[in-house]
Protein backbone atom coordinates (compact mmCIF):
# COMPACT_ATOMS: atom_id res chain seq x y z
CA UNK A 1 0.00 0.00 0.00
CA UNK A 2 2.96 2.25 0.86
CA UNK A 3 4.39 1.75 -2.54
CA UNK A 4 1.01 2.36 -4.36
CA UNK A 5 0.54 5.45 -2.47
CA UNK A 6 3.96 6.82 -3.23
CA UNK A 7 3.31 6.53 -6.78
CA UNK A 8 1.11 9.69 -6.75
CA UNK A 9 3.57 11.71 -5.49
CA UNK A 10 6.33 13.74 -7.70
CA UNK A 11 9.89 12.23 -8.28
CA UNK A 12 12.59 14.92 -7.89
CA UNK A 13 12.68 14.53 -11.64
CA UNK A 14 8.70 14.94 -12.15
CA UNK A 15 9.48 18.52 -10.15
CA UNK A 16 12.01 19.75 -12.66
CA UNK A 17 10.35 18.99 -15.56
CA UNK A 18 7.36 20.62 -14.01
CA UNK A 19 9.04 23.77 -12.87
CA UNK A 20 10.69 23.70 -15.94
CA UNK A 21 7.78 23.47 -18.46
CA UNK A 22 5.23 25.29 -16.78
CA UNK A 23 7.79 28.20 -15.83
CA UNK A 24 7.90 28.66 -19.53
CA UNK A 25 4.46 27.89 -20.53
CA UNK A 26 3.06 30.53 -18.15
CA UNK A 27 5.05 33.26 -17.82
CA UNK A 28 8.26 33.15 -19.80
CA UNK A 29 7.12 31.18 -23.02
CA UNK A 30 7.47 34.54 -25.36
CA UNK A 31 11.06 34.10 -24.59
CA UNK A 32 11.22 31.23 -26.80
CA UNK A 33 10.06 33.43 -29.61
CA UNK A 34 12.85 35.90 -29.33
CA UNK A 35 14.45 34.93 -32.32
CA UNK A 36 12.44 35.80 -35.69
CA UNK A 37 13.95 32.22 -37.24
CA UNK A 38 11.14 30.62 -35.71
CA UNK A 39 8.76 32.17 -38.49
CA UNK A 40 11.24 30.84 -41.39
CA UNK A 41 11.25 27.46 -40.43
CA UNK A 42 7.52 27.56 -39.84
CA UNK A 43 6.96 28.55 -43.32
CA UNK A 44 9.49 26.22 -45.04
CA UNK A 45 7.87 23.57 -43.68
CA UNK A 46 4.62 24.38 -44.88
CA UNK A 47 6.28 24.48 -48.17
CA UNK A 48 7.43 21.41 -47.98
CA UNK A 49 4.54 19.67 -47.01
CA UNK A 50 2.49 21.53 -49.90
CA UNK A 51 4.85 20.50 -52.63
CA UNK A 52 5.98 17.37 -51.07
CA UNK A 53 9.50 17.89 -51.26
CA UNK A 54 12.66 19.66 -49.96
CA UNK A 55 13.89 22.97 -51.43
CA UNK A 56 16.98 22.86 -52.62
CA UNK A 57 16.81 26.82 -53.81
CA UNK A 58 15.79 29.97 -52.07
CA UNK A 59 12.29 30.97 -52.13
CA UNK A 60 11.81 34.06 -49.58
CA UNK A 61 14.04 36.00 -51.25
CA UNK A 62 13.39 38.61 -53.96
CA UNK A 63 16.89 37.82 -55.47
CA UNK A 64 17.37 36.28 -58.86
CA UNK A 65 17.97 33.91 -59.95
CA UNK A 66 17.30 31.99 -56.25
CA UNK A 67 20.10 31.22 -54.22
CA UNK A 68 20.99 27.67 -53.52
CA UNK A 69 20.00 26.56 -50.18
CA UNK A 70 20.54 23.99 -47.95
CA UNK A 71 17.62 22.62 -46.10
CA UNK A 72 18.98 20.75 -43.36
CA UNK A 73 16.03 21.34 -41.06
CA UNK A 74 14.02 19.93 -43.54
CA UNK A 75 12.29 17.10 -41.33
CA UNK A 76 12.00 19.92 -38.09
CA UNK A 77 10.50 22.20 -39.83
CA UNK A 78 7.72 19.75 -41.14
CA UNK A 79 6.97 18.82 -37.32
CA UNK A 80 6.80 22.60 -36.63
CA UNK A 81 4.95 23.27 -39.56
CA UNK A 82 2.17 20.69 -38.51
CA UNK A 83 2.09 21.72 -34.61
CA UNK A 84 1.75 25.67 -36.03
CA UNK A 85 -0.88 24.31 -38.11
CA UNK A 86 -2.76 22.86 -35.53
CA UNK A 87 -2.13 24.95 -32.64
CA UNK A 88 -0.51 28.13 -33.92
CA UNK A 89 2.22 29.75 -32.09
CA UNK A 90 1.01 28.70 -28.79
CA UNK A 91 1.44 25.13 -29.86
CA UNK A 92 5.20 25.75 -31.18
CA UNK A 93 6.31 27.23 -27.75
CA UNK A 94 4.72 24.28 -25.70
CA UNK A 95 6.00 21.73 -27.83
CA UNK A 96 10.45 23.40 -27.48
CA UNK A 97 8.91 24.04 -23.82
CA UNK A 98 8.53 20.24 -23.45
CA UNK A 99 11.47 18.93 -24.84
CA UNK A 100 13.74 21.74 -22.68
CA UNK A 101 11.82 20.61 -19.87
CA UNK A 102 12.72 16.24 -20.62
CA UNK A 103 16.07 17.62 -21.43
CA UNK A 104 16.55 18.58 -17.60
CA UNK A 105 14.50 15.28 -16.17
CA UNK A 106 16.68 12.78 -18.62
CA UNK A 107 19.95 14.88 -17.20
CA UNK A 108 18.37 14.29 -13.54
CA UNK A 109 17.85 10.44 -14.48
CA UNK A 110 21.29 10.08 -15.95
CA UNK A 111 22.69 11.64 -13.04
CA UNK A 112 21.60 9.68 -10.37
CA UNK A 113 21.70 6.50 -12.15
CA UNK A 114 24.85 5.34 -10.40
CA UNK A 115 24.69 5.41 -6.59
CA UNK A 116 25.33 9.61 -5.75
CA UNK A 117 24.00 12.35 -3.60
CA UNK A 118 21.10 13.19 -5.12
CA UNK A 119 20.93 16.75 -3.42
CA UNK A 120 24.26 16.98 -5.16
CA UNK A 121 22.43 15.87 -8.81
CA UNK A 122 19.74 18.28 -8.30
CA UNK A 123 21.63 21.63 -8.05
CA UNK A 124 24.27 20.73 -10.49
CA UNK A 125 20.92 19.81 -12.67
CA UNK A 126 19.59 23.59 -11.87
CA UNK A 127 23.08 25.34 -12.92
CA UNK A 128 23.60 23.10 -15.75
CA UNK A 129 19.58 24.25 -16.64
CA UNK A 130 19.94 27.69 -15.69
CA UNK A 131 22.91 27.91 -18.00
CA UNK A 132 21.34 26.64 -20.90
CA UNK A 133 18.35 29.05 -21.00
CA UNK A 134 21.21 31.53 -22.67
CA UNK A 135 20.18 29.43 -26.21
CA UNK A 136 16.72 28.48 -25.19
CA UNK A 137 14.48 29.13 -28.68
CA UNK A 138 11.70 27.85 -30.36
CA UNK A 139 14.06 26.64 -33.19
CA UNK A 140 15.32 23.31 -34.28
CA UNK A 141 18.81 23.36 -32.54
CA UNK A 142 16.73 22.25 -28.92
CA UNK A 143 16.03 18.72 -30.97
CA UNK A 144 20.04 18.19 -30.73
CA UNK A 145 20.34 19.12 -26.95
CA UNK A 146 17.75 16.09 -26.47
CA UNK A 147 19.69 13.71 -28.76
CA UNK A 148 22.49 14.56 -27.76
CA UNK A 149 21.98 13.50 -24.47
CA UNK A 150 20.72 10.44 -25.08
CA UNK A 151 23.34 9.56 -27.51
CA UNK A 152 26.18 10.89 -24.77
CA UNK A 153 23.95 8.75 -22.10
CA UNK A 154 24.34 5.79 -24.44
CA UNK A 155 28.32 6.05 -24.78
CA UNK A 156 28.47 6.82 -21.12
CA UNK A 157 26.66 3.45 -20.13
CA UNK A 158 29.00 1.46 -22.63
CA UNK A 159 32.17 2.75 -20.93
CA UNK A 160 31.57 2.47 -17.52
CA UNK A 161 29.04 -0.28 -17.39
CA UNK A 162 29.79 -2.13 -20.55
CA UNK A 163 25.52 -1.91 -21.44
CA UNK A 164 26.07 -2.05 -25.21
CA UNK A 165 23.24 -0.05 -26.56
CA UNK A 166 25.55 0.95 -29.54
CA UNK A 167 22.75 -0.39 -31.71
CA UNK A 168 20.52 2.33 -31.45
CA UNK A 169 23.26 5.31 -32.42
CA UNK A 170 23.02 4.66 -36.15
CA UNK A 171 18.91 4.81 -36.69
CA UNK A 172 19.72 7.89 -34.22
CA UNK A 173 21.78 9.38 -36.47
CA UNK A 174 19.12 8.94 -39.23
CA UNK A 175 16.64 11.40 -37.18
CA UNK A 176 19.53 13.46 -36.17
CA UNK A 177 21.19 14.42 -39.38
CA UNK A 178 18.01 15.47 -40.98
CA UNK A 179 16.52 17.53 -37.60
CA UNK A 180 19.23 19.77 -37.26
CA UNK A 181 22.96 20.02 -38.03
CA UNK A 182 23.71 19.04 -34.71
CA UNK A 183 24.37 16.14 -35.64
CA UNK A 184 27.94 16.55 -36.29
CA UNK A 185 28.46 16.83 -32.70
CA UNK A 186 27.89 12.57 -32.50
CA UNK A 187 30.70 12.09 -34.62
CA UNK A 188 32.50 14.43 -32.41
CA UNK A 189 31.54 12.12 -29.08
CA UNK A 190 32.39 8.77 -31.00
CA UNK A 191 35.78 10.14 -31.43
CA UNK A 192 36.12 11.43 -27.95
CA UNK A 193 35.06 7.98 -26.72
CA UNK A 194 37.60 5.70 -29.28
CA UNK A 195 40.38 8.36 -28.22
CA UNK A 196 39.38 7.63 -24.79
CA UNK A 197 40.37 3.93 -25.39
CA UNK A 198 43.66 4.34 -26.59
CA UNK A 199 45.40 3.93 -23.15
CA UNK A 200 44.09 1.52 -21.98
CA UNK A 201 44.98 -0.70 -26.02
CA UNK A 202 48.55 -0.78 -24.15
CA UNK A 203 48.02 -1.34 -20.63
CA UNK A 204 50.25 -3.83 -19.53
CA UNK A 205 47.28 -5.63 -17.54
CA UNK A 206 46.16 -7.87 -20.59
CA UNK A 207 42.22 -8.47 -19.44
CA UNK A 208 42.07 -4.60 -19.42
CA UNK A 209 44.28 -4.12 -22.47
CA UNK A 210 41.71 -6.82 -24.45
CA UNK A 211 38.23 -5.10 -23.20
CA UNK A 212 39.62 -1.69 -24.19
CA UNK A 213 40.43 -2.73 -28.00
CA UNK A 214 37.51 -5.23 -27.94
CA UNK A 215 35.38 -1.32 -26.82
CA UNK A 216 37.51 0.49 -29.53
CA UNK A 217 36.40 -1.75 -32.36
CA UNK A 218 33.02 -1.90 -31.71
CA UNK A 219 32.78 2.12 -31.36
CA UNK A 220 34.64 2.13 -34.40
CA UNK A 221 32.31 0.02 -36.47
CA UNK A 222 29.81 2.19 -35.21
CA UNK A 223 31.00 4.84 -36.43
CA UNK A 224 31.79 3.28 -39.78
CA UNK A 225 28.35 2.90 -40.02
CA UNK A 226 26.96 6.29 -39.07
CA UNK A 227 29.27 7.84 -41.76
CA UNK A 228 27.05 6.57 -44.83
CA UNK A 229 23.79 6.76 -42.45
CA UNK A 230 24.69 10.70 -41.93
CA UNK A 231 24.45 10.64 -45.94
CA UNK A 232 21.12 9.61 -45.92
CA UNK A 233 19.42 13.22 -46.56
CA UNK A 234 18.09 15.08 -49.27
CA UNK A 235 21.25 16.59 -49.64
CA UNK A 236 23.54 12.98 -49.64
CA UNK A 237 27.67 13.39 -48.50
CA UNK A 238 27.10 17.49 -49.12
CA UNK A 239 25.72 17.84 -45.97
CA UNK A 240 28.35 16.52 -43.88
CA UNK A 241 30.34 19.67 -44.93
CA UNK A 242 27.66 22.15 -44.48
CA UNK A 243 28.78 22.52 -40.28
CA UNK A 244 32.16 22.96 -41.53
CA UNK A 245 31.58 25.76 -44.39
CA UNK A 246 29.31 27.33 -42.13
CA UNK A 247 31.96 27.71 -39.00
CA UNK A 248 34.29 28.36 -41.21
CA UNK A 249 33.00 31.68 -42.71
CA UNK A 250 34.91 33.98 -40.54
CA UNK A 251 31.85 37.32 -41.94
CA UNK A 252 29.21 35.16 -40.54
CA UNK A 253 30.96 33.91 -37.37
CA UNK A 254 31.67 37.70 -36.31
CA UNK A 255 28.61 38.57 -37.37
CA UNK A 256 25.60 36.60 -36.12
CA UNK A 257 25.15 37.17 -32.30
CA UNK A 258 24.96 33.57 -31.12
CA UNK A 259 28.59 32.40 -33.01
CA UNK A 260 29.78 35.42 -31.01
CA UNK A 261 31.54 34.73 -27.69
CA UNK A 262 30.17 34.69 -24.24
CA UNK A 263 30.07 38.19 -22.47
CA UNK A 264 32.24 37.44 -19.01
CA UNK A 265 31.82 40.92 -18.33
CA UNK A 266 28.01 40.09 -16.85
CA UNK A 267 27.06 37.79 -14.45
CA UNK A 268 26.54 34.88 -16.79
CA UNK A 269 25.01 31.40 -15.56
CA UNK A 270 27.54 29.72 -17.81
CA UNK A 271 30.69 31.49 -15.91
CA UNK A 272 29.56 30.23 -12.51
CA UNK A 273 29.22 27.19 -13.64
CA UNK A 274 32.39 26.80 -14.95
CA UNK A 275 33.84 28.41 -11.98
CA UNK A 276 32.04 25.82 -9.54
CA UNK A 277 33.80 22.73 -11.90
CA UNK A 278 37.33 24.43 -11.39
CA UNK A 279 36.62 24.60 -8.18
CA UNK A 280 35.51 20.72 -7.21
CA UNK A 281 38.91 19.68 -9.97
CA UNK A 282 40.81 21.89 -8.26
CA UNK A 283 39.90 19.99 -4.95
CA UNK A 284 39.02 16.59 -6.12
CA UNK A 285 41.47 13.75 -5.73
CA UNK A 286 40.25 11.67 -8.38
CA UNK A 287 41.93 12.36 -11.48
CA UNK A 288 39.94 12.49 -14.78
CA UNK A 289 40.07 9.76 -17.36
CA UNK A 290 41.49 10.83 -20.76
CA UNK A 291 37.52 10.70 -22.32
CA UNK A 292 36.50 12.85 -19.57
CA UNK A 293 39.82 15.38 -20.22
CA UNK A 294 38.60 15.44 -23.57
CA UNK A 295 34.99 15.91 -23.61
CA UNK A 296 35.64 19.13 -21.33
CA UNK A 297 38.51 20.52 -23.34
CA UNK A 298 36.44 20.06 -26.35
CA UNK A 299 32.98 21.26 -25.39
CA UNK A 300 34.60 24.07 -23.56
CA UNK A 301 36.44 25.62 -26.07
CA UNK A 302 33.55 25.49 -28.53
CA UNK A 303 31.58 27.49 -25.74
CA UNK A 304 34.13 29.80 -25.35
CA UNK A 305 33.82 30.18 -29.14
CA UNK A 306 30.29 31.19 -29.58
CA UNK A 307 27.53 31.20 -26.54
CA UNK A 308 25.29 28.84 -29.08
CA UNK A 309 27.82 25.63 -27.73
CA UNK A 310 27.35 26.59 -23.85
CA UNK A 311 24.13 23.96 -23.67
CA UNK A 312 26.17 21.40 -25.12
CA UNK A 313 29.05 21.98 -22.56
CA UNK A 314 26.96 22.85 -19.99
CA UNK A 315 25.15 18.85 -20.44
CA UNK A 316 28.71 17.09 -20.92
CA UNK A 317 30.34 18.85 -17.82
CA UNK A 318 27.37 17.69 -15.59
CA UNK A 319 28.24 13.75 -15.17
CA UNK A 320 31.83 14.28 -14.60
CA UNK A 321 30.96 17.19 -12.38
CA UNK A 322 28.58 14.74 -10.64
CA UNK A 323 31.24 12.24 -10.04
CA UNK A 324 33.92 14.77 -9.22
CA UNK A 325 31.55 16.65 -6.45
CA UNK A 326 30.05 13.79 -4.95
CA UNK A 327 33.65 11.72 -4.24
CA UNK A 328 34.95 15.60 -3.10
CA UNK A 329 31.70 15.29 -0.72
CA UNK A 330 32.00 11.69 0.47
CA UNK A 331 35.84 12.18 0.92
CA UNK A 332 34.99 15.60 2.92
CA UNK A 333 35.24 15.36 6.75
CA UNK A 334 32.80 17.42 9.20
CA UNK A 335 29.23 17.79 10.11
CA UNK A 336 28.05 19.44 7.38
CA UNK A 337 29.19 16.55 4.87
CA UNK A 338 27.55 14.03 6.68
CA UNK A 339 24.16 16.31 7.16
CA UNK A 340 24.60 16.25 3.66
CA UNK A 341 24.90 12.94 2.86
CA UNK A 342 22.57 11.21 5.10
CA UNK A 343 19.49 13.57 4.29
CA UNK A 344 20.74 13.11 0.19
CA UNK A 345 19.97 8.72 1.19
CA UNK A 346 16.65 9.60 2.93
CA UNK A 347 15.69 11.77 -0.28
CA UNK A 348 16.86 9.12 -2.21
CA UNK A 349 15.14 6.21 -0.87
CA UNK A 350 11.51 8.33 -1.14
CA UNK A 351 12.69 9.24 -4.73
CA UNK A 352 13.25 6.16 -6.27
CA UNK A 353 9.28 5.10 -4.80
CA UNK A 354 7.31 7.87 -6.43
CA UNK A 355 6.95 9.51 -9.62
CA UNK A 356 6.76 8.41 -13.36
CA UNK A 357 5.19 9.41 -16.16
CA UNK A 358 2.12 10.91 -14.37
CA UNK A 359 3.38 13.88 -13.12
CA UNK A 360 4.83 15.33 -16.76
CA UNK A 361 1.47 13.89 -18.69
CA UNK A 362 -0.72 15.36 -16.23
CA UNK A 363 1.78 18.90 -16.62
CA UNK A 364 0.99 18.47 -20.30
CA UNK A 365 -2.36 18.12 -20.81
CA UNK A 366 -3.12 21.21 -18.52
CA UNK A 367 -1.18 23.32 -20.24
CA UNK A 368 -2.85 21.91 -23.67
CA UNK A 369 -6.39 22.44 -21.94
CA UNK A 370 -5.34 25.86 -21.39
CA UNK A 371 -4.10 26.83 -24.23
CA UNK A 372 -7.33 25.46 -26.34
CA UNK A 373 -9.27 27.42 -24.08
CA UNK A 374 -7.00 30.85 -24.83
CA UNK A 375 -5.94 30.91 -21.22
CA UNK A 376 -2.32 30.67 -22.34
CA UNK A 377 -1.56 32.61 -25.57
CA UNK A 378 2.35 33.03 -27.23
CA UNK A 379 2.62 35.06 -29.86
CA UNK A 380 5.60 37.56 -31.15
CA UNK A 381 6.21 40.59 -28.89
CA UNK A 382 5.03 43.38 -30.81
CA UNK A 383 7.83 45.30 -28.40
CA UNK A 384 10.59 43.96 -30.31
CA UNK A 385 9.19 42.46 -33.54
CA UNK A 386 7.79 44.62 -36.39
CA UNK A 387 4.14 42.75 -35.68
CA UNK A 388 2.29 46.53 -36.51
CA UNK A 389 4.39 47.40 -39.20
CA UNK A 390 4.04 44.55 -41.22
CA UNK A 391 0.31 45.25 -40.75
CA UNK A 392 1.03 48.26 -42.43
CA UNK A 393 3.06 47.16 -44.99
CA UNK A 394 -0.22 45.57 -45.99
CA UNK A 395 -2.63 48.13 -45.82
CA UNK A 396 -0.33 50.10 -47.39
CA UNK A 397 0.28 48.33 -50.33
CA UNK A 398 4.03 49.32 -50.83
CA UNK A 399 5.62 48.39 -53.93
CA UNK A 400 8.59 47.10 -55.52
CA UNK A 401 11.50 45.49 -53.89
CA UNK A 402 12.42 46.26 -49.51
CA UNK A 403 15.74 46.34 -48.19
CA UNK A 404 15.42 44.81 -44.91
CA UNK A 405 16.68 44.14 -41.32
CA UNK A 406 17.50 40.82 -40.95
CA UNK A 407 15.22 40.14 -38.06
CA UNK A 408 12.64 42.04 -39.53
CA UNK A 409 13.20 39.59 -42.91
CA UNK A 410 12.62 36.23 -40.48
CA UNK A 411 8.91 37.99 -39.23
CA UNK A 412 8.18 39.15 -42.75
CA UNK A 413 8.12 35.69 -43.95
CA UNK A 414 5.95 34.66 -41.28
CA UNK A 415 3.32 36.89 -41.42
CA UNK A 416 3.89 38.97 -45.06
CA UNK A 417 5.10 35.86 -47.54
CA UNK A 418 4.67 35.32 -50.23
CA UNK A 419 3.32 38.87 -51.01
CA UNK A 420 6.48 39.97 -49.53
CA UNK A 421 9.62 39.15 -50.21
CA UNK A 422 12.84 39.48 -48.25
CA UNK A 423 16.79 41.40 -48.99
CA UNK A 424 17.79 39.19 -46.23
CA UNK A 425 17.31 37.27 -43.20
CA UNK A 426 18.24 34.68 -40.48
CA UNK A 427 20.00 32.26 -42.86
CA UNK A 428 23.10 33.83 -43.68
CA UNK A 429 25.22 30.73 -44.50
CA UNK A 430 22.43 30.98 -47.46
CA UNK A 431 23.24 34.07 -48.68
CA UNK A 432 27.04 33.98 -48.40
CA UNK A 433 29.72 36.28 -47.45
CA UNK A 434 29.37 38.61 -50.95
CA UNK A 435 25.72 39.71 -49.67
CA UNK A 436 26.35 39.81 -46.09
CA UNK A 437 29.23 42.15 -47.03
CA UNK A 438 26.11 44.51 -49.38
CA UNK A 439 24.46 43.85 -46.21
CA UNK A 440 26.47 45.65 -43.74
CA UNK A 441 27.99 48.09 -46.77
CA UNK A 442 24.14 49.65 -46.44
CA UNK A 443 23.53 49.43 -42.89
CA UNK A 444 27.16 51.44 -42.36
CA UNK A 445 26.88 53.68 -44.78
CA UNK A 446 30.57 52.52 -46.73
CA UNK A 447 31.74 53.81 -49.57
CA UNK A 448 28.82 52.10 -52.85
CA UNK A 449 25.92 51.69 -50.22
CA UNK A 450 24.19 53.68 -52.69
CA UNK A 451 24.74 51.57 -55.53
CA UNK A 452 23.89 48.46 -53.75
CA UNK A 453 20.22 50.07 -53.30
CA UNK A 454 20.07 50.65 -57.05
CA UNK A 455 21.66 47.26 -58.26
CA UNK A 456 18.96 45.28 -55.98
CA UNK A 457 16.11 48.13 -57.30
CA UNK A 458 15.12 48.38 -53.96
CA UNK A 459 11.83 50.89 -53.70
CA UNK A 460 11.92 51.18 -50.08
CA UNK A 461 13.94 50.54 -46.46
CA UNK A 462 12.57 48.63 -43.27
CA UNK A 463 14.86 48.87 -40.67
CA UNK A 464 14.87 49.43 -36.93
CA UNK A 465 14.03 52.55 -35.45
CA UNK A 466 16.59 52.76 -32.90
CA UNK A 467 19.05 52.26 -35.42
CA UNK A 468 22.08 54.52 -37.23
CA UNK A 469 20.50 53.98 -40.67
CA UNK A 470 16.94 54.89 -39.82
CA UNK A 471 18.75 58.60 -38.40
CA UNK A 472 20.87 58.74 -41.22
CA UNK A 473 18.09 58.38 -43.68
CA UNK A 474 16.03 60.81 -41.86
CA UNK A 475 18.37 63.45 -42.79
CA UNK A 476 18.21 62.77 -47.08
CA UNK A 477 15.41 64.44 -49.33
CA UNK A 478 16.03 61.22 -51.68
CA UNK A 479 13.95 58.94 -48.76
CA UNK A 480 10.96 59.98 -47.04
CA UNK A 481 10.16 58.41 -43.94
CA UNK A 482 6.20 57.10 -44.18
CA UNK A 483 5.79 54.98 -40.91
CA UNK A 484 7.54 54.86 -37.70
CA UNK A 485 6.84 53.03 -34.24
CA UNK A 486 9.05 52.27 -31.19
CA UNK A 487 10.68 48.59 -33.06
CA UNK A 488 10.73 49.72 -36.69
CA UNK A 489 10.51 52.61 -39.51
CA UNK A 490 9.87 52.15 -43.21
CA UNK A 491 11.26 54.92 -45.68
CA UNK A 492 10.32 55.26 -49.61
CA UNK A 493 12.17 56.91 -52.43
CA UNK A 494 11.30 60.37 -53.03
CA UNK A 495 10.16 59.39 -56.68
CA UNK A 496 7.39 60.33 -58.85
CA UNK A 497 6.09 56.89 -58.71
CA UNK A 498 5.64 56.95 -54.99
CA UNK A 499 3.77 60.48 -55.16
CA UNK A 500 0.74 59.03 -53.92
CA UNK A 501 2.12 56.79 -51.10
CA UNK A 502 4.25 59.78 -49.86
CA UNK A 503 1.29 62.35 -49.83
CA UNK A 504 -0.55 60.21 -47.77
CA UNK A 505 1.39 58.67 -45.18
CA UNK A 506 4.60 61.26 -45.02
CA UNK A 507 2.91 63.77 -43.05
CA UNK A 508 1.18 61.84 -40.64
CA UNK A 509 4.18 59.61 -38.82
CA UNK A 510 5.10 60.03 -35.56
CA UNK A 511 6.13 57.93 -32.51
CA UNK A 512 3.69 57.13 -29.29
CA UNK A 513 3.31 54.01 -27.98
CA UNK A 514 4.96 51.76 -30.56
CA UNK A 515 2.26 52.48 -33.19
CA UNK A 516 1.78 54.88 -36.46
CA UNK A 517 -0.92 57.97 -35.38
CA UNK A 518 -3.31 59.27 -38.22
Amino acid sequence: MRLKKLFFLPSLADMLFLSIFIYLSLSKGMALLGDGDTGYHIRAGEWILSHLSVPHHDMFSFLTPPLPWTAHEWLSEIIMALIHGAFGLTGIVLFFTGIIALVSLLLFRMLTYEEGNILLAVFIVLLVTISSQVHWLARPHVFSLLIFLVWYWILEEYRLHGTNRLYLLPPIMLLWVNLHGGYLAGFMLLTIYMLGELPDCFSPDGEKQSQARQRLKKLSIVTAICLPVSCINPYGYHILLFPFNLVSNKLIMDSVSEFMSPNFHEPTPFKYLLLFLVAVLAFSRQRLRLVELLLLLVFLNMSLFAVRYIPLFAIVSAPILMRQADMLLKSTPGRLAALLEKKGKNIAAIDVSSGGILWPIAAIGAMVWLAAAGNIQHGFDPKTKPVAAVKFIEKANIPGNMFNNDEFGDYVIYAAWPRYKVFFDGRSDMYGTSRLKEYTKVTGFEDGWEKTLDKYRINWIFFNTDSRLTRFLKERKDWVLIYQDKVASIFIRNTKENRKIIEKYANNTSVSGGHQIH
